[in-house]
């Protein structure tokens, strides 16, 4: 995973998280597996037949919208506004 380095983490939860530490907020895991989702994604438009990855990006993407169900249920307008900010269909 060279392409996730501990700076890019802390940057996305600088970013999204109420603090650069803030590694457990819903917010800031959700942006963390969106950048996953969106390298897998390019990666597997080169690699057609890797399966592996395949699966692991459809692994990611259950996570992702267990995150955002979560998130909804808990708090509407934090479910609104990372949609909003990470242009997320739904």
């Amino acid at each position: 995973m060279d392409y996730l380095t501990a700076e890019k983490k802390q940057e996305i939860f600088e970013q999204y998280g109420k603090s650069n530490n803030d590694t457990g907020s819903a917010e800031s895991q959700i942006a963390l597996f969106s950048y996953r989702i969106n390298h897998l994604t390019e990666h597997l438009k080169k690699h057609r037949k890797d399966y592996g990855t395949q699966r692991s990006l459809l692994k990611l993407v259950g996570k992702r919208r267990r995150l955002l169900d979560y998130l909804k249920d808990q708090d509407i307008e934090r479910y609104r506004a990372i949609i909003k900010v990470l242009n997320l269909r739904k």
